[in-house]
This record gives C-alpha cells, sequence and structure tokens, in this order.
C-alpha cells in the first residue's frame, strides 16, 4: 500500500472515532443543530411580522426587499449554521490534546495528518445536518427558494467551502488553546460574526461605525452570494470577495494547525 493509501484509511478510522464522539456528547450534538432552528423560529415567528414590515415598506436604509421577512433572513440563518458548527471542532481538538491523546497517537505508526482530517471532516458532516435541518424547518415555515439547480449547487458548495476553512480555524484555535473552556471562547465570537452583518437586516439601515464593519468583515458577501443564489436578489462582486475570504480563511487556518501540530507542542 503507497502512503496515500495509509493516510486515507488512517483518516477514516479518526472520522470514525470523532463522530462515534460527537454522538456520546449529545448536549453539544443538540446544540449545534438546535441554535440555527431556534434562531429560525425567534426571528421569523415572533420578530418577524415588525422585522419583515420595515424591510418592505423601505423603512429600513438601502432595501430593496419585498417579499415575506423569511425569504431575506433565511439564508443569513443558514450561514449561521456554518458558523457556529466550529465551535465543538475547537472543544474536541482540545480535549484531545489536553487529554494526550495526540500525544499517544504521535508514538503509533499512523500518518500524522490523520487525526485533523478525522476532526475536520466529522465537522464538516455534522454542519451540513446542521444546513440541512435549517432548510427543512424554513421550507416548513414558508421560505420558497427561487434558485435554479446550478444556483443551489453554487450555494451548496459556497457553504461546504467556508464550513471547510472555519474548521481548520478552530482546529488551529484548538491546538493553541490551554483548556477545552478557553477554545470555545474565541470560536464563539465567530459564531455572532453574523448577527453584525446583513443577515437580519440590511447593513446600509446599521449606524455609520457599525455599518462599515458590516459591510467589511467575510461574512456579510457570504451571505449576499447566499441570498442572491437562493432568493434571486442582486449578487454584484460578493461573489469574488466571499470566494476570497473562504480561500483566505481557510489558508490561514491549515497554515496556522499544521505549524502548531508539527511543532508537537506538549502539555
Amino acid at each position: 500500500m503507497s502512503s496515500l493509501t495509509y493516510a486515507v484509511a488512517d483518516s477514516a478510522t479518526m472520522l470514525r472515532r470523532t463522530l462515534r464522539h460527537v454522538l456520546r456528547y449529545p448536549a453539544m450534538l443538540a446544540a449545534s443543530l438546535g441554535v440555527p432552528v431556534i434562531l429560525l423560529l425567534l426571528f421569523v415567528g415572533i420578530l418577524g411580522r415588525t422585522l419583515g414590515a420595515g424591510l418592505n415598506d423601505g423603512h429600513a436604509a438601502g432595501a430593496t426587499h419585498t417579499g415575506g421577512y423569511i425569504d431575506y433572513v433565511a439564508p443569513g440563518i443558514i450561514l449561521m449554521a456554518v458558523s457556529s458548527g466550529c465551535m465543538a471542532t475547537s472543544v474536541a481538538v482540545c480535549v484531545d490534546l489536553t487529554e494526550g491523546i495526540i500525544n499517544r497517537f504521535r508514538t503509533m505508526a499512523i500518518s500524522r495528518a490523520a487525526l485533523l482530517t478525522g476532526h475536520v471532516l466529522a465537522s464538516v458532516i455534522q454542519t451540513s445536518v446542521a444546513t440541512a435541518l435549517v432548510i427543512g424547518v424554513a421550507v416548513a415555515m414558508g421560505w420558497r427558494p427561487t434558485g435554479g439547480p446550478l444556483a443551489w449547487l453554487a450555494a451548496i458548495g459556497l457553504l461546504e467551502l467556508l464550513s471547510f476553512a472555519l474548521t481548520w480555524l478552530a482546529v488551529a484555535i484548538g491546538l493553541v488553546s490551554k483548556t477545552p473552556e478557553s477554545s470555545s471562547n474565541t470560536p464563539m465570537l465567530i459564531q455572532f460574526l453574523p448577527f453584525l452583518g446583513s443577515a437580519f437586516v440590511p447593513a446600509a439601515s446599521m449606524p455609520a461605525g457599525v455599518r462599515w464593519f458590516a459591510e467589511y468583515q467575510p461574512f456579510t458577501p457570504v451571505n449576499e452570494t447566499l441570498r442572491g443564489l437562493l432568493t434571486g436578489t442582486a449578487i454584484g462582486d460578493n461573489a469574488w470577495i466571499a470566494l476570497a475570504w473562504c480561500l483566505g480563511i481557510l489558508a490561514l487556518g491549515y497554515w496556522w494547525a499544521r505549524t502548531v501540530f508539527r511543532r508537537g507542542r506538549l502539555r
């Protein structure tokens, strides 16, 4: 067997291990799956009438939306389902490191990259399930996306790329965190970044300082691209900006995680 074949087999083994660990901690799994759904129910079922009226009547500066509020907010909640999945990965990697499992695996005849690859793949799978759940609930609540098959393929590809990038960043954070508790803090900030973007209201309706941050943070162009693909709104240059942000985060997270892992930091 070639070294690549061994690496693939070891990564598959680590993927099964990580997925089993996910099932052993149902509280964290329920949080990653349930929080986006709860937000969808909150902003559509409770706040949707008021927020939707502001968008439809043009009360929000720069608003061009004319459909129901769920058509506007659903892409943002889907994006939050992707961003919230990174916290569990950071904690899982830090637990492996603090308990000495990573050091143990270093002494075994397995691919050095297999452990991190298993965590990343498990996170992408978990995030995909959470995203599908949010889409299903949104459709049940009345969301009717207008994007065709190609638009859906592009949207899924963008979401998977973002999930892959954020997961590698979460892995790096888990490797440098001293405790599992601290490893959950930084990813939580990432999880709430969509709140300061265009997920719930147009960025143009925000105060000047917040508006500047909302327009230039990574989640806004991703959200606008996703909304354009699924609901037919204008995308403009957001697609290229979103792609650049995703690739940049991926490069940073992968380089950071591999660098820390190769140094073999012991506890």
